[in-house]
């Protein structure tokens, strides 16, 4: 199997820390020479000459990432059941193709020997460590967009679990993110005004130019050309996000005639 099909051979930050160790362990076993072969000198010239991080690098980190967070949130109720994988196969597949449903099910499956390996409570404090590795090293619209992506997989069976939404706010606190992005992400696909003021992160006696000023805060740091590094696919999706937010946004000037 070719590691370019997906998680490509170049990996970013997650060559080091905690992501690096789970990276030895998933990717080892998937590709065919393993890290050595994904790390070779061949690719470490692809850094910019500035030292910035080249989008590959953005984007299989994030992709990987995704599916450490994921591998965490979907076995936080102790179990992993066949209609959540295959949630995720389809999930996988809508949002990134057809390589990703492949190589995605089989890295899960490898970090779900290791949670089982680690035990329950040493493996969440490696999730920790490796959201706090996100957090210093990921920009603050892709993990918004990494919270959007794991919501997502928790709702795709129409039925969202108190245990995964719990380990999915567990996840954006260790990666430093303010406490009201998850609320604000799980009421998108609401339809009432009560909804779109969750969105906004607003009570509905909030004034006018509260909701200005929190409608642009929200404008800004969920714009898709935030996350254009991360490649198309994840563009296209943080672009439904934005019209989503838009909509809520709009219910609500509608209702007070702005």
């Amino acid at each position: 199997m070719s590691a370019g099909k997906w998680i490509g051979g170049i990996l970013g930050f997650m060559a080091a820390g905690p992501l690096g160790a789970l990276a030895g362990v998933a990717l080892g076993a998937l590709f065919d020479n393993g890290l050595d072969a994904v790390n070779n000198p061949e690719n470490s010239g692809t850094r910019s000459f500035n030292g910035a991080r080249t989008d590959e690098e953005q984007r299989n980190s994030f992709l990987f990432s995704l599916m450490v967070l994921s591998s965490y949130v979907i076995k936080a109720d102790g179990k992993v059941m066949h209609s959540e994988m295959e949630m995720v196969r389809n999930f996988l597949q809508s949002s990134f193709g057809v390589g990703a449903k492949t190589q995605g099910e089989q890295i899960m499956l490898r970090l779900f020997e290791e949670q089982k390996r680690q035990g329950k409570m040493q493996f969440k404090n490696t999730v920790a460590q490796c959201c706090e590795q996100i957090a210093m090293n990921m920009e603050y619209a892709q993990r918004l967009q990494l919270v959007s992506f794991l919501l997502a997989i928790a709702q795709a069976d129409g039925h969202v679990d108190p245990t995964e939404i719990m380990a999915i706010r567990e996840c954006a606190q260790w990666m430093r993110m303010q406490a009201g992005d998850v609320d604000s992400m799980l009421n998108l696909k609401g339809d009432s005004l009560e909804d779109a003021y969750k969105v906004l992160g607003v009570s509905s006696s909030a004034s006018d130019d509260e909701l200005r000023k929190a409608y642009r805060r929200l404008a800004l740091e969920h714009h898709p050309d935030r996350v254009s590094a991360l490649g198309e696919d994840v563009r296209r999706a943080a672009e439904q996000k934005f019209q989503e937010i838009n909509a809520a946004k709009d219910r609500i000037w509608k209702a007070r005639g702005l």
